[in-house]
């Protein structure tokens, strides 16, 4: 007879995939953005007003705009697509499930990561993958936008005049970073 086999579950803690990068230059800084919660809704425009409700925050419905309340940002990212961001660990599921109203939710936040871009030079770090024009006029405090960043997705946000959040896939991130590293070093010229 055999003999019983004892299985130990160990639960290991998921490290965020740039843990330890640092990057930038005389006139730019790259910080990976600390965890947070990721999720992707989609709703119709009629559900809107009780998923902001639910979620403490009221979704944006227009074109590159962004709302933050107490750690937690809304982005429009498409006329009935939001990406979510809780950076306090609240549970944006459950709120979003608690609205009532039909939806659909995908939780990310295992998917996406963020890096932030920040200093005098920022806008030419970034620009050196991507051709959005990022003057404050073109791209003001608060907008965002899905894009292209040397061969990947992005999805920029500018947070302050001189600060930007670029979120990606985990997969990408140390891609990500590099370009931007690199572009750092070029807009310090």
């Amino acid at each position: 007879m055999a003999e019983p086999v004892i299985v130990e579950r160990v639960i290991a803690e998921r490290r965020p995939v740039l843990s330890g990068y640092q990057g930038g230059s005389a006139k730019v800084r790259l910080t990976p953005a600390l965890p947070a919660g990721r999720v992707v809704l989609r709703a119709r425009a009629e559900d809107v007003a009780a998923l902001s409700t639910s979620l403490g925050l009221k979704l944006p419905v227009k074109p590159r705009a962004s709302v933050s309340s107490k750690a937690r940002t809304a982005f429009w990212i498409g006329p009935d697509e939001w990406l979510l961001i809780d950076e306090k660990g609240g549970d944006l599921m459950a709120d979003c499930a608690a609205s009532g109203v039909a939806h659909s939710t995908a939780d990310v936040s295992h998917r996406n990561t963020a890096i932030i871009v920040s200093g005098p030079a920022s806008a030419g770090a970034i620009n050196s993958a991507c051709a959005l024009d990022l003057s404050l006029a073109a791209f003001p405090v608060g907008a965002v936008t899905r894009t292209v960043f040397g061969k990947i997705e992005i999805i920029l946000h500018r947070v302050e005049e001189e600060t930007f959040r670029v979120e990606c896939w985990r997969s990408f991130a140390t891609y990500a970073f590099g370009m931007l590293a690199e572009g750092a070093e070029d807009a310090s010229l």
